[in-house]
């Protein structure tokens, strides 16, 4: 709940600069001052954590609600408002209810990406996968530079291949390539996001024919990037696991020696006999 809290301030704090950044009608203001509401009560209840006042919570977000639906009884066709209340109802756990306003907001402006993902999300979490990949393709289409999106469809690849290698509209090299773009992008596009560093290096196990010197480069840089002795360690045994697909064991022995973390011995036990065998 903390974390769905804590997306959704983030999403509603871009939405206010996009309402502000704009000439406002009498609509447009009231949306903005919703979407402010709404987003002092989710950063607050954020906040506050597993300690958050459900009861409390609950009163506030039924307010908000009531001003969504009187917002949109005066202004039916407004899609910036299904939108909004779109993504509050989801981001508060209420998909069903949420799926259908955002339906009406791709209806009335099918020019919204963030629309677009919310429904992929939606479609995806209900068993969809190849409809879900069109619409985060279309939110990709409408703004390229948006990490999250290439994010999204490089893990609905990877976690759907199957589907979508047995639907025939997909050929595992085009799957494969469509997945190590999505995350490169990701990567590319957000390089301190610790989260998309890691999916791109992690990318290359899916691959049917993985470039191991570029994932061995791309745990390198991971490992950089940890801030703890733990993640440090962690991105190593990755490293070594690469060294030892590519038969250099000596290398991959120097790494895992150096993997002396209590929570990682089980790891590197695992490795080690891949790396006897090996020889």
């Amino acid at each position: 709940m903390t974390k769905r809290l804590i997306a959704c301030a983030i999403l509603l704090a871009c939405c206010g600069g996009a309402l502000r950044a704009a000439s406002e009608s009498m609509t447009d203001r009231s949306l903005r001052q919703i979407v402010e509401r709404q987003k002092e009560v989710l950063a607050a209840a954020a906040a506050q954590g597993d300690h958050v006042d459900a009861e409390a919570l609950r009163t506030q977000a039924q307010a908000i609600a009531h001003d969504y639906d009187h917002l949109l009884a005066t202004a039916p066709n407004y899609a910036p408002a299904y939108a909004a209340y779109g993504y509050f109802l989801d981001k508060v756990g209420m998909s069903k209810e949420s799926i259908g306003l955002l339906l009406k907001a791709n209806q009335l402006d099918p020019d919204i990406p963030m629309v677009k993902n919310q429904i992929g999300n939606y479609l995806a979490e209900n068993g969809k996968p190849i409809e879900a990949a069109q619409y985060f393709l279309a939110a990709i289409k409408l703004d390229p530079k948006e990490p999250l999106y290439h994010y999204q469809l490089g893990r609905l690849l990877t976690v759907g291949r199957d589907t979508f290698v047995k639907s025939g509209e997909w050929t595992r090299a085009a799957l494969d390539h469509a997945t190590y773009n999505a995350f490169k992008q990701a990567r590319d596009l957000a390089p301190d996001k610790f989260e998309y560093g890691y999916a791109f290096a992690q990318c290359f196990y899916d691959l049917e024919h993985p470039d191991w010197d570029e994932a061995l480069k791309a745990w390198a840089a991971m490992e950089e990037k940890a801030t703890t002795p733990l993640e440090r360690e962690t991105m190593r045994l990755h490293a070594a696991n690469v060294l030892i697909k590519q038969g250099k064991l000596d290398h991959a022995k120097t790494l895992l020696d150096s993997v002396t973390e209590p929570d990682l011995q089980g790891q590197k036990a695992k490795l080690l006999p891949a790396l006897t065998a090996k020889k």
